[in-house]
């Protein structure tokens, strides 16, 4: 065994520091949000709250689940992230299994296809067009239709399927099976860390997605969680007193109200995130060695 020098302890010393104090400075900001949410709302307007609450309160929290059009706008947030994500995973899985193949034909131009549509966009009157035509405005299929295929994703997945050998599928060939019982038996299993890492990124994308809420929807039991948390802070200009007249609590402010939408926002993500993280790990590296 090596012995370690003074130089090595030191550097060591340096690097964990620094460690400690970039881990410290990500971490802070939410922790801030959570304690401002436990804490009065006209206490946090006079400044000093920083690691605890000083005057410790669940008044936010007895405003924020009182009002039902948070729990629906939740719903649909968790709806839309489901199904959305789900359907854009699977396609995208699909899509660019398809493209893989060695022997497709004019595969060239759906490459040529796909980075046009990456890079280049109409804007935003001809996709409201687009939408309206296809009668998805004030629906919750305009959250997740215009999402289902993902290039940016579609060609790391092509990436990923080409790496697969190929004995795989032609041993499953000679068995009988098709392709869509490959792609499912075979294929699918097998792109694991793919799905996982494809599946946090569009979920969160989906997650905190306001801007399609706010153009595309009408309907008050469409809006999404992120619609309503920009509610919030819009309301950010009202006077306290007129916040607090309007919740019926005088401890309650717009800015109480903004941090506790954003720690019920956050929640969710960090209690999935866990579950995903070995596979994401795996999944961030794909493409990036080639042997």
């Amino acid at each position: 065994m090596l012995r370690r020098s003074a130089e090595d302890t030191a550097v060591d010393v340096v690097v964990y520091g620094l460690l400690l104090l970039v881990l410290c400075v990500t971490l802070y900001p939410f922790y801030y949000v959570l304690v401002i949410s436990f804490n009065e709302g006209k206490d946090s307007v006079l400044g000093g709250v920083y690691f605890w609450p000083r005057k410790l309160t669940f008044e936010n929290y007895d405003i924020f689940l009182s009002d039902s059009n948070w729990y629906r706008a939740l719903g649909v947030t968790a709806a839309r992230t489901v199904v959305g994500a789900g359907l854009s995973v699977l396609l995208t899985a699909l899509v660019a299994y398809g493209l893989s193949q060695r022997q497709l034909l004019f595969k060239r131009t759906y490459f040529a296809i796909v980075i046009v549509a990456m890079y280049f966009s109409g804007g935003l009157i001809p996709y409201y067009v687009v939408l309206r035509s296809l009668k998805l405005l004030n629906s919750f299929a305009v959250y997740v239709v215009p999402t289902m295929l993902s290039t940016f994703f579609l060609l790391i997945a092509v990436s990923f399927f080409r790496e697969i050998p190929q004995e795989l599928r032609e041993s499953a060939h000679i068995d009988g099976a098709g392709e869509l019982k490959v792609f499912g038996r075979i294929i699918l299993p097998v792109s694991a860390p793919l799905l996982a890492t494809m599946a946090l990124f569009v979920g969160v994308g989906q997650w905190n997605s306001w801007l399609d809420s706010a153009y595309f929807v009408q309907s008050d039991a469409l809006r999404t969680l992120t619609y309503r948390m920009m509610e919030i802070i819009n309301k950010s200009q009202i006077p306290t007193d007129a916040v607090a007249f309007a919740t019926g609590a005088s401890n309650v402010t717009s800015y109480s109200l903004q941090v506790t939408s954003m720690v019920v926002s956050i929640v969710p993500i960090v209690c999935v995130y866990p579950f995903l993280q070995r596979h994401f790990v795996g999944g961030m590296m794909l493409g990036s060695v080639k042997e």
